[in-house]
């Protein structure tokens, strides 16, 4: 609700900076049934008062589906929904109002919407409320999935996935002169699985720490040993590094903050940050030893080794990395004149068709409105949904320190932060240890050795710090479509020690 700069003192008198109009806590996994109740509530003052809610010289222009996903609405009551949320319905009427009222609308969200089974219906509800208002396509309104960090913004736009394009494997043959192989490969999940059956040999990591961001600790720890050879391409050393196959390399490699000379050369990287604006990005720290290699030198050196008919100068590219650039202008879209744009102060914008005002890409040609269910999971007796989350001394896999100053929590990360009223029905008090057991397909996995937290969680709710509750996360259970790992969605039992 507002916010104390914890660094000045000055600023901690007071209630600080306010934040936030409403404060809706949603029981976990009940966002479907909240943006479905805000829908209907839409509905309902549409239905009274028409053209006070809804736009619909957008909706009539640029999107499909309107009479589907209104006569779905009809099939859901508030009453039904309401408890899916754990909120009182004048909260939620306040927050509606607010939608209402506005016609520039963004609405962002990150892994709490979407590390779920029913993620993708998440996000589908999220677009079916923008577009009623026709806050999409329009400056200060749209989506915005607040997205990790910038190393890993382009992954996507460089074609770093396991299902690319036809268009863009094309690119890469004429560009290259080489044959590329069309069968799609694995996401994590199933590279993961394919590691345990032994179908996948060869781990190949460049950064990350794998088996601490992954689900199912136990099981990934087995499918790396399963292979022939792992390969760690790392900044520092991490758990990673233990977890090896029967053969293992390191290969140290520059940070992203150090400086990188070739050819005597200071060189930059690019990079993409959450809003898809693509910049440059130059170290400034000497690099921590010289026998130091970049990343892009790491690559080139491996390929210079391996691909005997190679027609690409790799040596060469790795002397000035504008060259590398040029081959990516030339192979993907929205990067013509790469060099010369990225040096521009603030970078640029890559291509974005709803930012556009332009749905022509879709099968319709136009924006479409989804059809989506709640949750279905019931909860039985004893049972809670577990999350997984962050600390503020944390940064992804790596944890600087044991206190959590978002939370209070102070010098321990194994714990499990509880509503009072659930710890009073299972008879726990503060500081109690407990083990942890998740259920999923009659399969249990175990977490031992955790600290109760009473905290102000809705209840039937519980929260975990990542990565030391992700042997309880099956790697199984993910995202219908998306195939994410459901970190957010793990139904857990809780015993007293």
């Amino acid at each position: 609700m507002s916010f104390k700069d914890p660094q000045n003192p000055l600023k901690w008198i007071g209630s600080g900076q306010q934040l936030t109009d409403e404060y809706l806590q949603v029981k976990i996994n009940g966002d479907v049934a909240l943006l479905k109740i805000i829908l209907k509530l839409m509905k309902e003052k549409e239905d009274v008062a028409p053209n006070s809610v809804f736009n619909h010289q957008f909706i009539k222009e640029k999107t499909a589906g309107i009479d589907e996903l209104l006569k779905d609405l009809d099939n859901y009551t508030i009453d039904e929904l309401l408890p899916q949320t754990g909120l009182s319905l004048e909260k939620i009427k306040k927050t509606t109002e607010l939608i209402i009222n506005n016609e520039k609308i963004i609405i962002c969200w990150a892994m709490g919407l979407t590390q779920h089974k029913n993620a993708v219906d998440n996000i589908r509800e999220v677009v079916n409320i923008l577009l009623l208002k026709g806050s999409i396509g329009k400056k200060g309104a749209g989506t915005c999935p607040v997205r990790g960090h910038s190393n890993v913004q382009g992954d996507r736009t460089m074609g770093i996935w396991e299902r690319p394009k036809a268009s863009f494997l094309d690119s890469l043959e004429k560009e290259f002169k080489f044959k590329a192989p069309r069968k799609f490969g694995f996401d994590v999940v199933e590279a993961i699985e394919a590691m345990h059956k032994k179908e996948a040999k060869v781990f190949f990591g460049m950064g990350g720490n794998f088996i601490s961001a992954t689900p199912d600790t136990t099981f990934t720890a087995a499918a790396l040993q399963k292979c022939k050879l792992t390969v760690q391409v790392s900044t520092k050393l991490n758990r990673s590094h233990l977890i090896t196959g029967k053969r293992a390399l390191i290969l140290p490699c520059l940070g992203r903050t150090e400086k990188d000379f070739q050819n005597n050369k200071k060189q930059f990287v690019s990079v993409e940050n959450s809003m898809g604006v693509v910049h440059q990005s130059k170290g400034t720290l000497n690099p921590s030893s010289k026998e130091l290699l970049s990343e892009p030198a790491i690559v080139a050196g491996i390929a210079n080794a391996t691909l005997k008919n190679t027609t690409v100068n790799w040596s060469e590219l790795i002397s000035n990395y504008d060259l590398i650039r040029d081959k990516i202008e030339a192979t993907i879209p929205g990067f013509k004149d790469y060099n010369n744009r990225v040096r521009i102060k603030g970078g640029f914008y890559l291509p974005n068709n709803a930012r556009d005002n332009n749905f022509t890409p879709t099968k319709t040609g136009k924006a479409n409105f989804s059809i989506n269910k709640p949750s279905e999971i019931v909860l039985e007796k004893n049972q809670f949904m577990m999350m997984t989350i962050r600390t503020h001394d944390q940064y992804n896999t790596t944890i600087y320190g044991l206190n959590d100053r978002y939370r209070g929590i102070l010098n321990e990360r194994r714990v499990v932060l509880m509503n009072k009223d659930d710890m009073m029905s299972l008879k726990l008090n503060k500081m109690d240890l407990v083990d942890l057991t998740s259920h999923f397909n009659n399969e249990k996995r175990e977490a031992k050795g955790f600290l109760v937290v009473p905290y102000d969680i809705p209840k039937k709710c519980t929260a975990t710090y990542f990565p030391e509750a992700n042997v309880l996360v099956p790697l199984k259970s993910k995202a219908d479509i998306s195939n994410t790992p459901a970190s957010k969605t793990v139904i857990i039992t809780i015993k007293k020690r």
